[in-house]
């Protein structure tokens, strides 16, 4: 089975409501990072050396081919990415092997059997 990964930094708030989207897209998992720091266009402002920045989250989400751009859509309407600046940001990433899914197969395979 061809496999996606897909990794949305998001602010920590919204951790919670993108996992939900994507389980609702068809996701069956996902794992999260917390406590990531990046940077956009501009460097966020700091107050006596201490970060004002809020915590963000990585959340890595392994799916099948087939779903992968629904999800990665739901995922970024969820978020508000393209609405609200700093929101969030997620990609994907083709896999060209994975183990460890055998508990997930079934349903996986049944999604997709689904769509077609």
């Amino acid at each position: 089975m061809r496999m996606k990964l897909i990794m949305a930094l998001v602010d920590d708030h919204l951790s919670d409501t993108v996992q939900d989207a994507a389980r609702a897209a068809g996701a069956t998992g996902a794992s999260v990072v917390t406590s990531v720091r990046g940077e956009g266009l501009k460097r966020e402002k700091t107050f006596l050396g201490l970060d004002l920045a809020g915590q963000r989250d990585l959340l890595l989400f392994l799916v099948a081919e087939q779903r992968a751009r629904e999800i990665l859509e739901t995922i970024a309407e969820a978020g508000k990415f393209n609405e609200e600046h700093g929101a969030g940001i997620a990609f994907q990433i083709a896999i060209e092997d994975a183990v460890g899914l055998k508990t997930q197969m079934h349903t996986l395979l049944q999604e997709i059997e689904e769509q077609l």
